[in-house]
């Protein structure tokens, strides 16, 4: 059902011409006010609906991206628990509870999304927070158990997500309220 609101608000801002669109020049305006340019601007560049986006677009499809990323992560962590190599109990808990903080993430981002819908970029901003936030509850995970190596795989999809949400954040930070 989530996916599907998300599909048609990305639908909805595709075929609407009475909205700015999201042009190399809205893009790289855009981006400038974020912390990471580049990461911002190929994002956005790569995806097919960012020439038709208007500013609210360009952050829904930010957080489509933090979402894959969010979800891909939990699946990753997911397929690690079930892997022969995972072997100590320790580990597998703490893997699955870092699933779940991911997947978490991914419901957060999620929401985000109705609320930009709605045009509630206050309540947006702060389910990106939370979603930015659940990858710290893994690495704690980790930390909890010193016998336990933080994975440097993990690690580079924690930095991506916090990356991808601070971007979004950025670009709802210069949304009109």
């Amino acid at each position: 059902m989530a996916s599907k609101i998300l599909l048609l608000f990305l639908f909805f801002l595709a075929h609407n011409n009475n909205l700015v669109k999201g042009d190399t020049t809205l893009i790289k305006r855009t981006c400038k006010n974020t912390k990471y340019y580049n990461l911002c601007f190929s994002s956005l560049k790569s995806d097919p609906s960012s020439p038709t986006a208007d500013s609210k677009g360009l952050a829904v499809i930010m957080v489509g991206i933090a979402m894959t990323n969010a979800t891909s992560t939990s699946s990753y962590l997911s397929s690690k628990l079930l892997s022969p190599k995972t072997n100590s109990t320790t580990l597998k808990m703490v893997l699955k509870e870092c699933a779940d903080k991911y997947s978490y993430a991914g419901d957060a981002l999620q929401d985000s999304v109705q609320e930009l819908a709605d045009e509630n970029y206050d309540y947006a901003y702060m389910h990106i927070t939370a979603a930015k936030d659940y990858p710290n509850a893994c690495h704690n995970a980790f930390k909890r158990y010193p016998s336990l190596v933080y994975p440097p795989d993990l690690a580079r999809r924690e930095e991506g997500l916090k990356h991808i949400c601070d971007v979004a954040m950025a670009i709802i930070d210069n949304l009109e309220w």
